[in-house]
């Protein structure tokens, strides 16, 4: 063979090496076949990680170093500086001295998105990181959670895979920040596992009005362990004082092309104007006697406890007081780890939690520049570090001294161990661990569908309709017919009403059984898939509903629209604004041009806000004044869009006397959400407090108004 043809054929091997795999063995990157590439190895199908788990370590080390420098998760983000103060007594269950009652600890906080890269919009259904640093005087404590309890996947093996599967697709590079494609719905329909987190990623949980306005969760199951080395299983929780709160899907895709920034800016606003977000701090307690009470498993992260079980205790409150002063200084190279523990808080055999333990500290090594990001001020512990660690990348502290290692005695044998000196160190808890060296999946992990259903019969009416529309909207933008079949199919083992209606929205009947090829995956896990399973201890729980009941809301930080031109009346103005203030919302005056403003009443007032830069997406509820201002209002087209929108989305608006003309050419409809001041004569009260009710969710059905 001459070298022309050497060559060809070199180029046609290569060439060859990129056609899409097919009918080849799962490898390692060093070529050694994989025998199960779902679950890590653990001591028993139900105990923790081991070291040793080169194939698990091989695959997370490739992805961690996927993406540079943004985060390959959780990129886009949002961090702002607070405190944690204890207000309850847990020294019973913990010895963290941060947790004792009494102690005002700083932290840092950052919110984010998953899938999208860092310029992506706020406003994408996705699931939100809600992490905490604490600075505890005992060292860095991370609690690195999201705004949903639970989790797509139980082992972290799996990991990689789901991230590859809802990001953009990788021969196309889209779509950006988006889970509505064939490759995300394709591992999910084939992963019945993820059947509870897709009920709540479909809901409105996942489009959050404010990352002030949403839960967090720590998602795993943590020990707490007191002075005398007792442990209690803890979950922790994030309750935020301004309430639990979404916006419409229609009304998230307008203010992602009118402001992307919306949930950054206005966090950063609220901070600047004192209005400081607050979360309480609760915990479920769960003691060690009654780790296998429930009909689930507490140690999987696809489920959660619920609170009719175990009631969430209020323990502290945290506030969010000071905005970054650099934001790549901090909230960029925040660097946070669930496997920084410290004295008084411990983890558990999550597999997906023992995976994350390696990932996250290998991520921000790689990203980070290496092993030095922990002396980044932002990283710094305030009780500053002592150890023999005086080289590598990024060094930033200058250590003087001859002495790096331990035992020593040039340096009178410090930095010591705490135990030398009958001090407090970190101490994992005590546990007996016994089990065969195993690739599996323990047996209590089997119900994927129990939770899922718990939590679409906890919705409200309208809750259940958003949930519908979204995996409509989601599964319509898949190409692949079977894909679709497939997750319908997961879908009735759910709910049959709920499969029958995105059924019926994608032109499918739904099937009882669940795809052959779904089955072979679940077996692989669990060989006799599906296991009889406990019964559910409820059928639904009001604390997984973001229904607000009548008179427990609140309107503090709102912003209302005041839509005005020139003429308006500023005794009208002012009435609203005035009872508005007193509850903690905010005015807005909006025209059609920004400058001065002439009242009819001779005043004026400096306008910046316009209905070209400000969309009623931007704002909770609407009011129109009187005045003369109402002759140019009928004539104005941004006005009835605005007014039309807002009660497309379902919010509440009200119209002075001398406005209500101004309906006559809108397709409002007046509801217990649209209030007239000729029809109550306390109509601004009624206003408000059928503002604290968030949305007027009713009108969805009542008025055929798709939001």
């Amino acid at each position: 063979m001459n070298k022309n043809k050497q060559s060809d054929a070199k180029f046609h091997q290569m060439k060859q090496a990129t056609v899409e795999n097919s009918n080849q063995k799962l490898t390692t990157n060093d070529g050694v076949p994989i025998y199960d590439n779902n679950n890590t190895l653990k001591v028993g199908d139900r105990g923790p990680s081991l070291q040793q788990d080169h194939i698990y370590f091989d695959k997370l080390a490739h992805f961690d170093r996927e993406r540079i420098p943004e985060r390959v998760v959780h990129a886009r983000g949002s961090g702002a500086h607070g405190i944690l103060e204890i207000h309850e007594d847990i020294s019973e269950y913990t010895c963290a001295k941060f947790l004792q009652k009494g102690t005002t600890t700083p932290l840092f906080t950052r919110f984010s998105t998953v899938a999208g890269f860092k310029g992506s919009t706020d406003l994408a259904r996705d699931v939100r990181g809600f992490s905490v640093k604490f600075y505890t005087e005992d060292g860095n404590y991370d609690l690195v959670g999201n705004n949903i309890p639970v989790f797509f996947i139980q082992d972290a093996m799996n990991f990689p895979d789901l991230i590859h599967s809802v990001k953009p697709e990788p021969d196309k590079e889209y779509p950006q920040a988006a889970s509505a494609h064939d490759t995300f719905w394709d591992f999910i329909s084939l992963m019945p596992e993820s059947a509870h987190m897709i009920m709540w990623a479909m809901s409105d949980r996942a489009i959050p009005r404010s990352l002030r306005m949403m839960e967090g969760f720590g998602v795993h199951t943590f020990k707490l362990v007191n002075k005398d080395g007792k442990a209690t299983f803890v979950k922790f929780h994030w309750k935020p004082k301004l309430g639990v709160h979404s916006v419409a899907w229609n009304e998230a895709q307008k203010l992602s092309g009118f402001n992307s920034d919306f949930h950054r800016q206005d966090l950063y606003e609220a901070i600047e104007a004192g209005n400081y977000p607050q979360w309480d701090l609760g915990v479920q307690l769960i003691p060690e006697e009654d780790e296998f009470k429930y009909s689930f498993d507490i140690l999987d992260a696809t489920k959660l406890v619920p609170e009719e079980l175990v009631p969430v205790k209020i323990i502290g409150t945290m506030t969010l007081n000071r905005n970054p002063e650099n934001f790549f200084a901090e909230t960029e190279q925040v660097a946070f780890d669930p496997g920084r523990i410290i004295p008084g808080i411990d983890l558990t055999d999550d597999p997906l939690l023992q995976g994350r333990v390696f990932s996250y500290m290998d991520t921000q090594n790689y990203r980070l520049g290496g092993a030095n990001f922990h002396e980044i001020p932002i990283n710094r512990p305030v009780n500053q570090k002592h150890n023999n660690q005086k080289d590598g990348t990024g060094r930033i502290d200058i250590l003087k001294g001859g002495v790096s290692y331990f035992p020593n005695s040039k340096a009178s044998g410090c930095p010591y161990h705490a135990m030398l000196k009958g001090e407090e160190g970190f101490q994992s808890h005590e546990q007996q661990v016994d089990g065969k060296k195993v690739r599996a999946r323990s047996d209590s992990f089997a119900d994927h569908f129990s939770q899922a259903t718990l939590f679409f019969n906890s919705q409200s009416e309208a809750e259940k309709q958003h949930i519908i529309n979204a995996l409509s909207f989601e599964l319509s933008k898949v190409n692949d017919p079977k894909i679709r079949e497939r997750q319908v199919a997961i879908l009735n083992q759910i709910d049959a009403d709920l499969a029958k209606k995105v059924g019926d929205n994608l032109n499918i009947t739904p099937p009882k059984e669940l795809d052959e090829l779904t089955l072979k995956f679940a077996r692989q896990n669990h060989p006799n898939y599906p296991l009889k399973v406990k019964k559910n201890e409820i059928s639904s729980s009001d604390a997984l509903s973001m229904k607000v009941k009548a008179g427990e809301g609140t309107i503090k930080t709102r912003k209302v629209a005041f839509l005005v031109d020139n003429g308006v009346s500023k005794a009208s103005v002012d009435e609203f604004k005035k009872a508005l203030e007193k509850e903690g919302a905010e005015a807005v005056l909006i025209s059609s041009k920004v400058g001065p403003l002439t009242y009819q009443e001779g005043y004026t007032e400096n306008i910046e806000h316009t209905y070209l830069t400000d969309p009623s997406v931007c704002y909770d509820a609407v009011f129109t004044p009187g005045g003369k201002s109402v002759d140019a209002l009928k004539k104005n087209a941004d006005y009835y869009e605005f007014i039309n929108d807002a009660y497309r989305h379902c919010k509440v608006l009200a119209f002075a006397k001398e406005a209500e003309s101004l309906l006559d050419r809108s397709f409002v409809e007046v509801d217990k959400g649209v209030k007239l001041e000729s029809k109550e004569s306390n109509w601004v009260e009624s206003f408000i407090n059928t503002m604290k009710l968030h949305r007027i969710w009713e009108r969805e059905e009542q008025r055929k108004v798709p939001s």
